[in-house]
């Protein structure tokens, strides 16, 4: 007896963010597939696929937002079944990767989480991961398999290019560490000028970073700060207030990830940015968005890079190389 080999592509989601998964399924021209996910009183969590899924190219995207630490789970559990059900290849895809700050010991006895992360989707199952934006590449490294580092920075720069094409643009870094992903920026945009805030530490504030002046030429000009996200938006609402006072015509803040935790909301629509530009690999509810707020669909990448791994095609050349 012989078979020819037909590869089969199906797409399932997490309960974490299904409108995303929703937009990359139609741009997939695929459906979600349908299963059962649930909590049981005691907060364990069930999954189970309501079709076959033997032999198919697996790939299992969620985003892990809050409540974080439940939707990793969920994910690790969806890939568990997956491939005691006998999926053929399994791709964990992941907009926003979970404890990724956590990715080196800063002190002694301290976690290295993020590596934490891609032991245990290794040990689930999963035979890849795609995600997007990491905190840093390094965290590449930490899993043991084919990792696709997807990149919001184009979609982004291509708006804030199209949309404010008659601007002296200068790229701006919140902080000396962010400089060389602003210098992608620049090139991006063009060639344009960089800047970066400069920080000092208060000794009668322990642990915390305080912005102390702003380096680079930003004086009557539109500078854009970018960063991979926003928490509670502490640092980039003071950096935007840095820049203003240095003179500043306009300030844009563009990140890829809005976990916009506890008070960013209220920061971000009065630090005096005259746009934030966000993308959608994670949740924003109606009652977190305000008016100077655009956000920017990451599906159409997402679901082009699921397609060239389908296809075993080149998720590199979707950035020039540089992925």
């Amino acid at each position: 007896m012989s078979a020819t080999p037909k590869k089969s592509l199906k797409l399932f989601s997490g309960r974490s963010h299904p409108e995303l998964a929703e937009e990359v399924a139609k741009q997939l021209d695929v459906t979600v597939t349908p299963q059962a996910a649930y909590q049981f009183a005691n907060g364990e969590i069930f999954v189970r696929y309501d079709e076959s899924v033997r032999g198919c190219d697996a790939f299992v995207i969620q985003s892990h937002c809050t409540p974080l630490n439940d939707a990793i789970m969920e994910q690790l559990i969806m890939v568990d079944a997956l491939k005691r059900a006998s999926a053929k290849r399994i791709t964990v895809v992941i907009p926003f990767y979970g404890y990724a700050r956590q990715d080196k010991k800063h002190k002694g006895r301290e976690p290295i989480s993020a590596r934490l992360m891609a032991d245990l989707f290794k040990t689930a199952g999963a035979d890849r991961i795609m995600v997007v934006d990491l905190h840093t590449d390094q965290i590449q490294g930490f899993f043991d398999g084919p990792v696709d580092h997807l990149m919001a920075q184009k979609l982004l720069a291509s708006y804030i290019s199209e949309t404010y094409t008659d601007q002296n643009i200068t790229v701006v870094s919140p902080d000396s560490g962010r400089v060389r992903v602003a210098e992608k920026w620049a090139d991006d945009l063009g060639g344009t000028p960089l800047a970066f805030i400069h920080k000092t530490r208060d000794p009668s504030k322990p642990n915390q970073v305080v912005a102390n002046r702003v380096v680079g030429d930003v004086e009557g000009r539109l500078c854009v700060l970018v960063d991979d996200m926003i928490d509670t938006g502490g640092t980039i609402t003071k950096a935007t207030e840095q820049l203003l006072e240095a003179g500043a015509s306009d300030v844009i803040i563009a990140s890829t990830h809005a976990v916009l935790s506890g008070p960013a909301v209220e920061r971000l629509s009065s630090c005096g940015a005259k746009e934030v530009v966000l993308t959608n690999t994670l949740p924003i509810p109606e009652e977190r968005r305000f008016d100077n707020l655009t956000v920017l669909s990451i599906a159409p990448l997402v679901a082009e890079a699921i397609h060239q791994v389908f296809e075993d095609g080149s998720v590199t050349s979707l950035f020039d190389g540089r992925a």
